[in-house]
């Protein structure tokens, strides 16, 4: 028996000294990459998994946008007795793909951008927002504040070019029943909104092109720039800085503090839905109004009027759904993120 175990150990050893240099060899470059990459990494497979998770709630809260529903417990009933379950999931292949890809990007910027406004107040001002941050028990100041919600609104400005045709096209998936089944006194705007009955993510694309041309894939570009950038400053400065304030108060670590990160994702996304709201729901009135509309003619814009009822329909499952999307994307960002820089270069 002892000479067998001998036999065995050699041989293993063998097989693992002849397989660990193809090994290393080969996930070098995948491992450098990830690590290289590691912020577009962990944001693209965190988007993934949140969008899935609360794409119901999307669903609800664009329908009561757009149409009048006596609650949102109404809405479900609704949507579920007409719809079934795909109703929820209607228009979701647009924002996974979209959502992933605005995600990424958009993180790629704002990372990038912090770093830009960080030094520039660091040379102009004498504070650095970046050092101050990764100081033991230091709370958000008004610098902090500042820098991480301008690189918030540098990043959504930027992906609002990418993320409008996707929007749109997820929009009209989503109320693309509500639409056809609207008694619309003229028959030829009916007839357009029929068009769109029951039709997938690249129908629904093609289908806004015929009837509005390849511009109407940007119908409604100019308040979804002024949603982006204002909603996106609010949400990066509220995350960064409650992060930052849970951080301090625990004494902990903010890599290892996961509670701090999952209260300052969900309240991030609180924060800055209450305060852009009617910009977006002035936004879903006008691209819907728009999609029964032929190219050239003039769709009019409503008005966006804080602190009126009817601008806040569905403000609380937008906010329900943007916590729970939040808090699980920035704590499986921030997980990811620990385990990508946790990883070695190369195979031992």
């Amino acid at each position: 028996m002892p000479a067998e175990s001998n036999f065995q150990d050699v041989t293993s050893s063998t097989i693992r000294t002849r397989t660990m240099p193809q090994l290393s060899g080969g996930s070098e470059k995948p491992r450098r990459w990830i690590k290289r990459y590691r912020t577009e990494t962990a944001a693209s497979t965190a988007s993934v998994l949140s969008t899935v998770t609360a794409f119901p709630l999307d669903s609800v809260k664009t329908r009561m946008q757009t149409y009048p529903y006596a609650g949102a417990l109404d809405c479900v009933r609704v949507t579920y007795n007409s719809e079934g379950i795909r109703g929820f999931f209607r228009g979701v292949t647009a924002p996974l793909a979209s959502v992933t890809l605005v995600r990424t990007i958009s993180f790629s910027i704002y990372q990038r951008s912090k770093y830009v406004y960080s030094d520039w107040m660091k040379k102009h001002l004498g504070f650095c927002p970046l050092e101050h941050v990764n100081k033991n028990g230091a709370f958000p100041n008004l610098g902090t504040i500042a820098c991480f919600g301008a690189a918030g609104a540098t990043a959504g400005s930027g992906i609002t070019f990418i993320a409008c045709p996707f929007e749109l096209t997820k929009l009209s998936a989503q109320v693309s029943v509500l639409m056809a089944n609207q008694k619309n006194a003229d028959p030829q705007r009916q007839a357009i909104a029929l068009s769109y009955h029951n039709k997938g993510t690249f129908k629904t694309l093609a289908n806004i092109v015929k009837h509005r041309g390849f511009t109407g894939m940007y119908t409604g570009l100019n308040l979804h720039l002024l949603r982006d950038t204002l909603g996106t400053g609010i949400y990066f400065a509220t995350y960064e800085s409650s992060k930052q304030m849970l951080t301090a108060l625990s004494g902990k670590d903010a890599h290892k503090n996961p509670i701090a990160v999952l209260v300052a994702g969900a309240l991030c996304g609180i924060v800055s839905w209450a305060l852009i709201y009617p910009i977006d729901s002035v936004k879903s009135i006008y691209q819907r109004n728009a999609l029964m509309y032929s190219k050239g003619q003039k769709v009019p814009v409503p008005k966006i009027q804080f602190f009126r009822r009817d601008m806040y329909r569905g403000l609380g499952v937008s906010m329900g759904r943007s916590a729970a999307v939040n808090a699980v994307f920035f704590s499986a960002f921030e997980f990811l993120k620990k385990r990508i820089n946790a990883m070695k270069e190369f195979v031992d």
